[in-house]
């Protein structure tokens, strides 16, 4: 284990070099009383972490249950837009994305990769807008005019119909060309 220190001692050595020479002390390191003071000191913190490397701990029974309701409470914090109506109701980014990539799945040679939705500036209470960037993946032979307007159609008609949002803007990225 090497300790990374630029902490050079009065005598020009350094930590890591008396922590690499510790159980082989030369003449310097036996004699030097810097030395000899931060070598105490490495082999006291030997000593301390050898004992915790011993110590059986046993996790609390309850670890699991702890660990996932902080999982669940991140994900209810996650970022949300909202919905049309009085302006109480919202739904998460990661549903909105996950319904948008979907429907650029089903454009046939197309791929959905990253999806960002954000809350666009000028959305209001009354008319709740998105701006969207999708990134795609498109097969050989299918990049064309017509496949990404096919893709924009349906991630335009799947934001509408199946979430209740308009989109103030879809920026579509073709990421990847995926062999036929």
């Amino acid at each position: 284990m090497a300790v990374t220190s630029d902490y050079a001692l009065p005598c020009g050595r350094d930590v890591e070099q008396v922590w690499e020479a510790m159980d082989l002390a030369d003449e310097h390191t036996r004699t030097c009383p810097h030395c000899a003071a931060v070598r105490e000191s490495l082999q006291v913190l030997r000593a301390a972490t050898a004992e915790m490397v011993r110590e059986e701990v046993e996790p609390p029974g309850d670890l699991v249950s702890r660990v996932m309701s902080a999982v669940r409470a991140d994900v209810r914090r996650a970022d949300v837009v909202p919905l049309p109506g009085d302006g109480l109701a919202r739904i998460s980014t990661r549903a909105v994305a996950a319904v948008l990539r979907y429907a650029a799945d089903g454009v046939d040679g197309v791929r959905a990769r990253g999806c960002r939705v954000v809350e666009a500036p000028e959305s209001t209470v009354a008319d709740p807008l998105i701006e969207v960037e999708l990134s795609i993946a498109i097969t050989v032979g299918r990049v064309t005019h017509e496949t990404y307007e096919e893709v924009r159609r349906r991630v335009l008609a799947a934001a509408s119909a199946r979430i209740g949002v308009r989109l103030a803007g879809l920026d579509l990225v073709v990421s990847d060309v995926l062999e036929g």
